[in-house]
């Protein structure tokens, strides 16, 4: 004995022998899954698996594309950095920023490189100082050992792609949006050659 629904049709049957559950599942063309084996009696729901399981990974593709996975990446940069070398690393900073990603940069000295700390604090200062528009310093600088390390998190949330209008005309239908012609008394746009007195 078991206690049957139907999932396409929202229809409970109540408890049913299990050959009548087959028999059923056979006629509707349907299959016959055990969702609570430990229930009594157990309950069975005649549905369509295969649908149903390409829908739960769709579902959960579409949330896995919905969530904001943020990564933190590292750029190590030496005190005594040539101007050239000091560019790239930049480059490099800024583009993980921009992609939405948190930075933490590490300053390492070397022998007695350890005694001049303020010039890795002026690295740390100057590259805050050029990515005032992508980023925000998270965490000052911290010297950890013969490290010097500073953290930093992008300005600007990266919008989701499902939040993004996907056509031109998707900004005419905001809220507060001007409309691109002229509009009648009602404030619809209208066709300008085709407005009459």
């Amino acid at each position: 004995m078991v206690r049957l629904f139907d999932d396409t049709t929202q229809e409970a049957f109540g408890i049913v022998p299990l050959d009548r559950a087959k028999a059923l599942a056979m006629e509707r063309e349907l299959d016959l899954v055990e969702v609570a084996p430990q229930a009594q009696p157990p309950v069975c729901r005649l549905m369509d698996y295969g649908r149903f399981k390409f829908e739960a990974l769709k579902r959960e593709k579409e949330s896995r594309r919905e969530h904001n996975v943020i990564t933190v990446k590292e750029m190590k940069l030496r005190p005594k950095i040539s101007e050239h070398d000091f560019q790239t690393k930049f480059g490099y900073v800024k583009h993980f920023l921009e992609d939405g990603d948190k930075v933490k940069l590490t300053i390492v000295f070397r022998g007695r490189e350890l005694v001049h700390q303020e010039l890795g604090r002026r690295l740390l200062d100057r590259l805050a100082e050029d990515l005032r528009e992508v980023a925000m310093v998270e965490r000052n600088p911290l010297v950890e050992g013969r490290n010097m390390t500073m953290m930093m998190s992008p300005a600007h949330k990266k919008a989701s792609r499902a939040a993004a209008p996907r056509s031109e005309d998707a900004r005419d239908h905001q809220p507060g949006a001007e409309p691109a012609g002229p509009v009648d008394t009602e404030g619809n746009p209208t066709d300008a050659k085709d407005s009459q007195p």
